[in-house]
């Protein structure tokens, strides 16, 4: 049986897909962005994708789920802005924490980036500390790299637990993968070569590590590309131009180093290949660079959803007894 959940800044699924292979359904979306609703509707027709700012959805009517989850926005956070946290206008801790209240959901699992946990934001996690705990919580972060849940690259993030008091002792984070996971080649292989390139098998053996972190840009800044500088001699060891995506896979004489596909990258990201992304190539990019791996949204939140099932069960076991005493004193 699935659990219910609402999730906060949606973006093109990733969280919400690896909360679906965990065993949650989905109650309610939240997502401003048009081209990522579309590609929530695309992948998921029967989802309830809200279209909208989260500041102005109501939580109200889903009270009772049992996970409340989301990405936050980074910028508020990233070493790669300004790093402004609370000053932030794009901060949506506090919206997240009214939701908390109006839905007073039994787990709470929010992702950011590891900024989040700098010096310089402890006073503000302490603060979020005490403002859940206020609400009947017990909060948690962890810095949980990708590669320890089997994506293909580093991708280190925050992901941010609160439960109910009394559910405490039953949430532990997940075990991380025993064997790293596969290099960048034998995860693209079959893609790099699909047009029958020639140079595919010594690519593969040249793309013999994990990629760097995928980044996505923003709406501001950045476009179909692998990042900055750093970045792109990064990919560039791994024989792959980052300088832009590509439409296709490469010919079969091409020479050089190839570029990436936002399905390559997609599934860099551990999305399946058939989840589809709506909007041209530079929407496309985006949805996949700023989403939450689906592996590692998964091994999360089936942690979760072994925490708030244990308590049912301790629940159920203790009505039965209660029952039974009942009968035979009777």
């Amino acid at each position: 049986m699935s659990l219910s959940s609402v999730e906060m800044c949606a973006g093109a699924g990733g969280q919400a897909l690896g909360l679906e292979r965990a065993g949650f359904g989905h109650e309610a979306l939240v997502e401003i962005e048009r081209h990522f609703c579309d590609t929530l509707r695309l992948n998921r027709p029967r989802w309830n994708v809200s279209e909208g700012d989260l500041s102005a959805f109501d939580g109200k009517p889903y009270k009772g789920v049992e996970l409340l989850a989301g990405g936050l926005p980074c910028p508020p956070f990233s070493v790669a802005g300004k790093q402004l946290g609370e000053q932030d206008e794009r901060n949506l801790f506090p919206t997240a924490l009214r939701l908390v209240d109006e839905i007073r959901p039994r787990a709470i699992m929010i992702e950011n980036v590891r900024g989040f946990l700098d010096a310089v934001f402890e006073d503000y996690r302490l603060l979020l500390k005490r403002q859940l705990k206020k609400l009947g919580y017990e909060a948690d972060w962890r810095l949980l790299n990708a590669s320890e849940f089997g994506v293909p690259q580093l991708r280190p993030r925050v992901v941010i637990v609160a439960v109910r008091k009394e559910l405490i002792e039953h949430f532990e984070w997940p075990q991380v993968a025993t064997h790293n996971p596969r290099s960048v080649g034998d995860t693209l292989f079959d893609l790099m070569g699909a047009n029958g390139w020639r140079g595919v098998d010594a690519w593969r053996q040249r793309a013999n590590e994990i990629a760097p972190t995928i980044v996505g840009g923003s709406k501001k800044h950045g476009g179909p590309d692998l990042g900055p500088t750093r970045a792109r001699k990064a990919w560039a060891t791994l024989g792959v131009n980052g300088i832009s995506l590509a439409e296709e896979a490469p010919e079969m004489d091409f020479v050089g180093m190839p570029r990436l596909t936002v399905r390559m990258v997609a599934r860099l990201q551990g999305f399946p290949d058939d989840w589809e992304f709506s909007g041209r190539k530079t929407w496309a990019y985006r949805q996949v660079g700023n989403a939450f791996p689906p592996p590692v949204a998964c091994a999360v939140a089936t942690q979760l959803k072994k925490a708030l099932s244990a308590r049912k069960s301790v629940t159920v076991r203790k009505i039965k007894v209660i029952s039974g005493t009942q009968q035979k004193a009777g």
